[in-house]
């Protein structure tokens, strides 16, 4: 089950994606991570989905991450006296707590924490941004506001507030019991919604306790004002760009895009492309080509990983998706200015023995025309620093923690597998060469490059770099 390619693939799973079947198909097509989520479906369908993961990687032998999505925060408008009404650009239109259903003058609007925040000036949009509406006045329990933008306004639709840090935290009660339920089935990943400050970050991980990595999703402007802050707080990072796309201008979301995955990979962290990126297949069974294009630019850029939505839960063609995904990056890897391209922003080596031996492992690889780099890690960490020097050769992981292996099935590059702990030099390169020939990585007579770390099986002590001939006899 070696992928031909550096890049990752994650996918949502949903009512086109959630039989045993399905969820095989979308696997051997090219799945490396499943997402849940939660804002969808109730906990005993997560619970389904992950036992079928589960069993798909034993059926396989080999590690699948599993990603548990929380809803979030849903900032939305009261109902409507007739369902909807239309809003006129330059009338004037009053937000309020009042319960009363609303009409063409005035709407409920229950959440405190938004008049806390706003001021004359703010704006705020509604319905994914199709209405928007500027404040001219505003108290702790109402806003008169004139509308900018008008439309038809229903029950229930969302808010936006783009340009305000709304005091609330980004755990709701639903997500916290979703998060106890999933950390109960063991996922390797909780992806964070509604992140506005690196406190919301601190306050998920508190609660997680390292029983499964903590991925942010970067979709507020007020998170990426402090983006190195959060970045180095998180495990990985997500570019959610639908809600991006909302709360900033379409044409400030590819440099934004750009910029998050270049702090992430001069941070070592794992970084996600979502939302979008194939959605015509949600329908039709080729994508267009500006969306193929979106997905080359992602990959081109360095992103680990590139997201599937709609696509695969709910969309016509979710196998196709995936193996068109799959296509896109195996032919921008093939590229011969891809490797090129991904070298001109490599970070420096930080001052550390795993970056040390990281970094020369890379290069001595490339001199010497290795079939792989074969990793030892433990945690987690040397991995990912070997993924962060994007080699032009295949990473080998070897863990003794299937959870580890698990949670780096989303990073750049790594294939993982787990393996039993070696405890000598023999032992060290005996298990390396075997594993690189049967992986299919080398074959007898090539060369490997392994990273290790002694003593053997000590947390962060990469500090070894050894280059061994392949005969698996």
């Amino acid at each position: 089950m070696r992928r031909q390619r550096s890049a990752k693939i994650v996918a949502t799973l949903g009512p086109a994606s959630s039989t045993p079947e399905r969820i095989d198909a979308l696997f051997k097509a090219g799945v490396d991570v499943f997402r849940l989520n939660f804002s969808h479906g109730v906990q005993e369908e997560h619970r389904s989905r992950h036992e079928t993961i589960r069993a798909l990687e034993k059926k396989y032998g080999r590690p699948i991450g599993i990603m548990a999505d929380l809803q979030g925060p849903k900032l939305r408008v009261g109902t409507f006296t007739d369902g909807k009404v239309k809003l006129v650009a330059g009338r004037h239109f009053r937000l309020d707590l009042a319960k009363t259903p609303g009409d063409a003058k005035r709407a409920p609007l229950p959440h405190p924490e938004i008049f806390a925040a706003i001021e004359p000036g703010t704006e705020l949009l509604l319905d994914d941004g199709n209405i928007r509406l500027k404040v001219e006045s505003s108290g702790k329990d109402y806003a008169e506001t004139v509308v900018v933008t008008g439309g038809d306004l229903s029950n229930r639709k969302g808010v936006n507030v783009p340009n305000a840090v709304l005091p609330m935290s980004a755990l709701t009660a639903k997500d916290r019991t979703d998060l106890a339920f999933a950390l109960s089935l063991e996922v390797d990943w909780i992806a964070l919604s509604f992140v506005q400050r690196p406190d919301d970050v601190a306050e998920a991980k508190k609660l997680i306790g390292g029983r499964a990595g903590v991925l942010v999703k970067l979709e507020k402007p007020a998170a990426i004002g402090r983006l190195g802050e959060i970045v180095e707080l998180a495990d990985a990072v997500m570019v959610a760009r639908g809600d991006l796309g909302v709360e900033m201008p379409p044409e400030d979301v590819p440099p934004v895009q750009r910029e998050i995955i270049h702090t992430s990979r001069l941070a070592g962290k794992p970084v996600v492309v979502a939302t979008q990126m194939l959605e015509s297949m949600v329908h039709a069974p080729v994508p267009t080509r500006a969306e193929a294009s979106d997905v080359a630019t992602a990959v081109y850029e360095g992103a680990d990983a590139v997201m599937l939505s709609a696509e695969t839960a709910a969309g016509d063609y979710p196998v196709e998706a995936v193996t068109m995904m799959d296509r896109i990056i195996r032919r921008v890897q093939a590229d011969p200015h891809y490797f090129p391209g991904l070298k001109t922003e490599a970070a420096a080596p930080e001052h550390t023995h795993p970056d040390a031996i990281s970094n020369a492992a890379r290069q001595v690889a490339e001199t010497v025309g290795a079939a792989a780099i074969l990793s030892y890690t433990t945690s987690g960490a040397t991995a990912l620093r070997a993924a962060r020097e994007r080699p032009n050769v295949p990473v080998l992981v070897l863990t003794s923690k299937i959870e580890t292996a698990r949670r780096l099935a989303v990073a750049w590059g790594l294939h993982c597998v787990q393996s039993r702990d070696v405890h000598s030099f023999n032992d060290m390169v005996q298990t390396a060469t075997r594993t690189a020939h049967k992986e299919g990585f080398a074959q007898n007579g090539d060369r490997i490059v392994i990273t290790a770390g002694v003593p053997f099986g000590t947390p962060g002590a990469t500090n070894v770099l050894r280059i061994a001939w392949v005969d698996a006899g």
